[in-house]
């Protein structure tokens, strides 16, 4: 169990007047990595291409994101979109983990059953954040590996794109969001 939930029970069940304030073991705080997932909070108005195989242009489409951060560790984005009459709904959630020097997260919509698993890190820059996961492949039986990467060009603009690598190895883009936050 957590620690935070073992504190909550403990208390609950009355024996806080057992404990001194000294024995108590101090809650973990956010470290400077959670500070960089503050810049995705906030209202986002997007634009959306998917990148089909074979297709000159890409299929065009608009959404919405609200991000808010909990507690200092985590941010959860919802989101809101629709693509060639389809309307779907997402639920994004990232942190990071100070001991494995990582941030994670996870990805569910409202289009697929499946549970995506995010592993990454920021560049050198702060701007842009890049995460690993593996998952379904649209185009073939099976799972591929994906990169997804989220690029923050100012204060007001983020461009998130998903990569799948093929066979041989190369990166082929699916999808593009480009996103500005409501004024």
């Amino acid at each position: 169990m957590k620690l935070s939930i073992i504190l909550s029970l403990f208390i609950l069940l009355g024996g806080a007047p057992m404990v001194r304030a000294q024995e108590i073991p101090e809650m973990p705080k956010p470290v400077k990595e959670h500070e960089w997932l503050k810049q995705l909070e906030g209202e986002w108005e997007s634009e959306m291409e998917v990148h089909m195989p074979g297709a000159d242009t890409p299929v065009k489409g608009k959404g919405t994101e609200t991000g808010r951060m909990l507690g200092g560790f985590w941010l959860i984005a919802d989101g809101n979109g629709e693509m060639m009459g389809m309307k779907m709904s997402s639920r994004f959630t990232l942190g990071y983990d100070p001991d494995a020097k990582k941030y994670t997260g996870t990805w569910v919509d409202s289009m697929g059953s499946y549970l995506w698993k995010y592993e990454g890190s920021v560049d050198s820059t702060g701007k842009i954040l890049t995460l690993n996961t593996e998952g379904p492949c649209p185009m073939k039986p099976g799972k591929s590996k994906f990169k997804e990467v989220i690029e923050i060009k100012d204060k007001d603009t983020k461009i998130f794109t998903s990569s799948m690598q093929g066979d041989d190895g190369k990166w082929t883009l699916m999808v593009k969001v480009t996103s500005k936050r409501k004024k």
